[in-house]
């Protein structure tokens, strides 16, 4: 599966960048594979151990503050390694087609 997920403190001041490198540095020592974009940080495995590494990450953008917004998106679907790339290559694919 992959988890396409943004997590924000609220009531902690105007930038949110350091809650969120927080979150994203518990992304990367997952040892999952992940990636960061400007809205968004997206990881991929197994259930389990993608929803851990999300309640994990949401918890740490939380230390400090009294609430916490998560948006999550999730694509689920059996078989499928390496969709993060996958993916958008066959969307470029598509693109180079026309």
């Amino acid at each position: 599966m992959i988890v396409a997920f943004s997590v924000s403190p609220l009531g902690t001041g105007e930038s949110v960048a350091p809650a969120v490198a927080r979150a994203v540095q518990v992304v990367r020592a997952s040892g999952l594979p992940n990636e960061t974009t400007a809205m968004f940080t997206s990881v991929e495995g197994e259930w389990d151990e993608v929803m851990d590494v999300v309640k994990r990450a949401v918890a740490a953008a939380g230390e400090g503050a009294d609430r916490v917004t998560l948006t999550l998106k999730a694509d689920i679907r059996e078989g499928v390694t390496d969709g993060l790339h996958s993916k958008v290559e066959a969307v470029e694919r598509e693109l180079g087609e026309s």
